[in-house]
């Protein structure tokens, strides 16, 4: 009593099962190698460059200036998606101003809101 059409479904079914578990195996491998090249982009090439960005302002939708300092010089420099421009060299490196308590000075509005959201959560300033 074995039709062909049951015959045909029972043959499909190891096919099925060998395909679905190739998927898994390439999907699995595939999110292993982007877990090890994100552990990797960590790590540093040639002992640890003397890099630091020191600041930044955004001056534009994709523009910003950064204070760099590169090799014990500091540059201050331009980003845009054209590149990377040299904006100025500074010869000794520039004095930054200290605020009081080392956090930046707040916008009126979010002292405002600070002080709003602290009154209504019950905190003292």
């Amino acid at each position: 009593m074995n039709t062909p059409a049951a015959a045909s479904t029972a043959s499909t079914l190891p096919g099925f099962g060998q395909m679905a578990l190739s998927l898994l195996v390439v999907l699995g491998l595939i999110f292993l190698l982007a877990w090890g090249l994100r552990r990797l982009q960590g790590l540093r090439v040639g002992g640890g460059a003397s890099l630091r960005i020191h600041g930044g302002l955004q001056v534009g939708a994709k523009e910003k200036v950064l204070l760099v300092e590169a090799g014990g010089q500091h540059l201050l420099i331009g980003v845009s998606a054209g590149g990377v421009s040299t904006l100025h060299v500074y010869a000794e490196p520039p004095v930054m101003p200290a605020s009081g308590d080392g956090a930046p000075e707040l916008p009126p509005f979010a002292v405002a809101f600070r002080d709003a959201l602290k009154k209504a959560l019950g905190q003292k300033s």
